[in-house]
This record gives structure tokens, sequence and C-alpha cells, in this order.
């Protein structure tokens, strides 16, 4: 087809991490392995959640949609990167790269405010624990659920229109593994301004807002840990919160470096880098930190194999 002088983009080529095929298939081993573990993780921590009537509390309910949250935006980049580093051409649609994008987008700006969530319902089991069952009841937590995945929602579309109604007509290759907003608009043979203030504008409102939310909430918890006159009291306070904090470093670390910089400080390969830990790394690391440094989950798989050794009995 052709518009003016200019030919219309109906797809795009994806580079991907490498072009030396040597590491192709060697990439390709690794990103699956790292992708099943993240089916694993994150389905188990959702079954475990759902079957033991313990972990029905408020903290464990949003953890479980963060895990639904970091097993979908995996989903959405692992199956066709790991079918790119098997294929001689690196293909996606231009719709196919729309819908991408507005998932990822999606499910990437949930897991941000869920972090932010999570650390206000932190904020009011440790600092106001007489009013915390009132204040984050069953009601409220279904609030708060949906209020995060409607603003996902609405960023996403947000984004990808702003992004995709730009013109691709100088070339249709991304200089990237999957359609994310900064390569794109690299690629675009248009004004990017406006573009720029919208990402700049919307992703930066939802980082730093979660977190602002983040940082007061702790130092309100901290304060509090640091008031508790037993040392196993706040010991036990304190690893309430441990896992969720590192789980808040490394993500948002991430994704002030990916979207909170002039498009001249880009650096694609380091992009690329830093796109595998947030997007790949990140959802497989979560449930293994949430399982590894949380007894009650802990206490629930133990409870899981027991049942299923006896049955197996």
């Amino acid at each position: 087809m052709e518009e003016g002088n200019h030919s219309v983009v109906t797809e795009f080529i994806l580079s991907g991490l490498t072009d030396r095929p040597e590491l192709q298939f060697v990439l390709f081993w690794v990103f699956l392995l790292i992708y099943v573990i993240t089916l694993l993780g994150n389905g188990v921590m959702i079954l475990l959640i759902s079957m033991d009537p313990r972990l029905h509390t408020p903290m464990y309910f949003f953890l479980r949609n963060l895990s639904f949250c970091d097993l979908c935006y995996s989903t959405i980049i692992a199956p066709k990167m790991l079918q790119n580093f098997l294929a001689e051409r690196k293909s996606i649609s231009f719709m196919g790269c729309a819908v991408q994008m507005y998932f990822f987008v999606f499910f990437a700006d949930t897991e941000c405010l869920l972090l932010a969530v999570m650390a206000y319902d932190r904020y009011m089991a440790i600092c106001n624990p007489l009013l915390y069952m009132v204040t984050i009841s069953k009601r409220r937590c279904n609030q708060l659920a949906a209020g995060v995945y409607v603003m996902g929602l609405v960023d996403a579309m947000i984004e990808t229109c702003s992004t995709f109604h730009l013109s691709f007509h100088s070339s249709n290759i991304i200089n990237h593994f999957f359609c994310d907003i900064p390569p794109l608009l690299a690629l675009s043979s248009s004004d990017i301004r406006i573009s720029e203030i919208v990402m700049f504008s919307f992703v930066g409102f939802i980082i730093v807002s979660s977190v602002v939310t983040v940082i007061v909430s702790y130092i309100c918890i901290i304060s509090t840990i640091l008031q508790i006159r037993s040392a196993e009291g706040r010991r036990k306070a304190f690893s309430t919160c441990t896992c969720h904090l590192t789980v808040v470093v490394i993500f948002y670390g991430t994704q002030l470096f990916m979207y909170l910089r002039p498009s001249s400080s880009y650096s694609m390969e380091t992009d690329k880098i830093a796109s595998v830990f947030y997007t790949l790394v990140i959802p497989m690391l979560n449930p293994l930190i949430y399982s590894l440094r949380n007894r009650e989950v802990k206490d629930a798989l133990t409870k899981v194999k027991r049942k299923s050794f006896c049955k197996g009995g």
C-alpha cells in the first residue's frame, strides 16, 4: 500500500537481544527456563492463596493480584520473544505490536499501583492495627483492586493511541525484543514531542505517586516498628514488610530508569538489558521472594505437599 510517497507500515521487525546466531539458541533455553519458572511460581502462588483459608486476608488478596499481573505481562512478552530466537524473520504485525504494547502497559501500570496499595495495606496493619479490618475490608480491597485495574486500562489506551498515531515511514525495524514505547518513539518519522510529553506525564504520575505512597507508608511503618519495645515484636513486624520492600526497590528502580529519562539519553542496548530484567526476571523473582521469606506461604506450601503425599501414599 502507498500513502503519498511513503509506504504504509503493516508490520515491524524486532531486532531482538542479539543478532549473533550462536547466542540465539542458548538464549532461547535460558529464557524458556525463566518463563517456565515464572508460570509455575506465580501459578502456585495464586493457587495457594486461593486454597488456604489462612491466606484469605487483604495482604494475600493483593499478593494474588500481583502474581496474576506478573504472570500476564510476562506472557505478553516471553512467547513472542522465544519464537523470534528460532525464527529467521522476526516480524510482528502492526496491530499485533499495538496489542502487545497495550497489554504490557496495562499490566505494568497495574503492578506499579498494586505495590503502592500493598504498602498502604502494610501501613494500616502495623500503624493502625485496631482499625485495620474495618478500613481494609473485603469491599475496600475489591474497590482498590478495581481502581488499580481501571487506571491501568485508561493509561494503556492513552499511551498506545499516542504512540500509534505517529508515522513509521522511514523504517519498520524496532531495535528491541518487544513493542515498547521508547524504541517506537525513536523509530517514528513524526514529531514525537507530544507523545513524549504524554509518556512522561502519565508514566511519571503513576510511578512517582506510587513511589511517594510507598516512601510515606514505610517512613510511618519504620517509625512505628522502632517504638515496639520487644525485639521479637520488632522482628516480626519488620519481617512482614521485607518481602514487599525488596520487590518495590527492584521494580521501581528499573521503571524509573527506563521511562523517566530524556530521549537523548536513551541507549537501546542498555535499555534492552533493563527491559529483560523488569519484564522477565522480576516476574520470576517475585513469587520466589515471597515464598522463601514468608513463613505463612511456606507453611501453606508444606500443607499442600503433605496432602499430596498422603493422597499419593
